[in-house]
């Protein structure tokens, strides 16, 4: 073993840096012993310097930032500061200077990955990103390593703790959006502004970075169609059970029958009870893929936390490590595919959509007639009457998003049809 530490320097310290700390210092020995030389913090960078952090020693505290990464003989620098900038400077500063770069940054992989990656390879150096989706699941690698070999169809997953909380929360005990969004924030998971959760960008983000992965081909935030959970009701949630179904967030990733585009989405959708993905509770995440070869797996686990996500930080930091060590690097973006990724409007699934109309003869035929002039088949239609105005869901066969959304505009227009109460997709089936 070289007895020289390979040395990090550490670039935030909030809940998931400062647990990457404690591991790096309870574990330094198996941690030498898994990679073959000695583990140093160099370095720690963060904003608020007098900020009390129990077991961080006060020496390795800095605010530049900038310096730290600049020093030369950083091998690796782990970076859980979020946001865009200045972590994107930072992380290319360190390349730069000879590091390699160890991030839970979902939001600034899924926007700028391409351009990260390339100054990766430009210097020889790895950028890991295990811990910026799902947070402790081991998914990245295993999708970018372990089934390289195969060629990924569908990746299906509840990759947001916070909206899975709250759904899960309205389907078991009968709350409404805005009373289980208050417990999720008592329990400490949701933000204080909770927007990129339950506006679904938290679940975009990472839905690029596996759309991405998964197909061989570049994909953004900008190309995910995003959908949060905000307008989910009650009377979803009752409509849900009574089709056997539940309520769940998903981020859909699908390479298109022919092969010749994907396509991305974050979205509410009923699932079927006997889907595996039904049954994930709580703040919990999973991931379902769908292989030629492999089939179909499924990755489950907690999402997000100081201790997985650090559990994920510090698979890389390994990885990075081991790398450092024998003067490789390990693999770096594969985009060798460059895709198409097709609109929302070219995306085919099923629906179920709640209309409000006049409870009298012949508003039922005119709904119909609507359906099929667009070419959507409908599977199921249930209706309600009660005081002149009556309660229709239409549940339809697979259709074009174009089509269900060229359907609902012309219903709207309908003097029968008061409101269009609620949308939305039917999946996992």
């Amino acid at each position: 073993m070289r007895t020289r530490p390979l040395k990090v320097a550490l670039l935030g310290c909030g809940v998931v840096g400062s647990e990457v700390t404690r591991i790096m210092t309870t574990h330094a020995d198996d941690l030498a012993a898994r990679i073959g030389a000695p583990v140093e913090l160099a370095g720690i960078a963060v904003r608020r310097p007098g900020r009390v952090r129990e077991g961080v020693p006060a020496e390795l505290v800095t605010t530049d930032a900038t310096a730290l990464v600049k020093r030369g003989d950083i091998d690796v620098v782990v970076e859980v500061i979020g946001g865009i900038e200045p972590a994107r400077t930072l992380i290319t500063t360190a390349f730069e200077h000879g590091a390699s770069v160890v991030s839970a940054n979902k939001a600034l992989v899924a926007k700028d990955g391409a351009a990260l990656h390339a100054a990766a390879q430009e210097r020889g150096a790895d950028l890991y990103y295990e811990a910026a989706v799902a947070g402790a699941i081991p998914l990245v690698r295993p999708l970018r390593e372990s089934l390289a070999g195969d060629n990924i169809n569908r990746v299906l997953g509840i990759v947001n703790g916070t909206t899975n909380f709250i759904l899960d929360r309205m389907d078991t005990s009968g709350a409404g959006y805005s009373e289980a969004l208050d417990e999720a924030t008592a329990l400490g998971y949701a933000e204080a502004d909770p927007t990129a959760d339950v506006e679904g960008f938290d679940a975009a983000a990472k839905a690029a970075i596996l759309a991405g992965i998964a197909f061989h081909t570049r994909v953004t935030l900008d190309d995910v169609h995003r959908e949060g959970i905000t307008e989910v009701t009650g009377a979803d949630i009752a409509s849900a059970k009574r089709m056997g179904c539940t309520v769940k967030l998903l981020a859909i990733c699908e390479r298109a029958a022919d092969g010749r585009s994907v396509t991305a989405r974050v979205h509410p959708a009923m699932i079927p009870l006997t889907h595996p993905l039904a049954s994930v509770r709580e703040a919990y995440n999973a991931v379902f893929v769908e292989a030629d070869a492999a089939g179909q797996l499924m990755f489950y686990g907690p999402g997000a936390g100081g201790s997985p996500t650090a559990s994920a930080v510090l698979g890389d930091l390994v990885a990075a490590c081991r790398n450092k060590l024998s003067g490789t690097a390990g693999p770096g973006e594969s985009a060798y595919s460059r895709l198409p990724v097709s609109p929302m409007g070219q995306v085919v699934t099923r629906y179920h959509i709640s209309l409000d109309v006049a409870d009298k003869p012949g508003v039922l035929a005119q709904v119909a007639t609507v359906f099929a002039e667009h070419g959507v088949s409908i599977d199921t239609v249930r209706q309600q009457g009660k005081d002149g105005e009556a309660s229709l869901v239409v549940v339809t066969h697979r259709a074009s998003d174009a089509a269900l959304s060229a359907t609902v505009e012309t219903l709207r227009q309908l003097d029968t049809v008061r409101d269009v109460a609620s949308i939305m997709r039917v999946e996992g089936e």
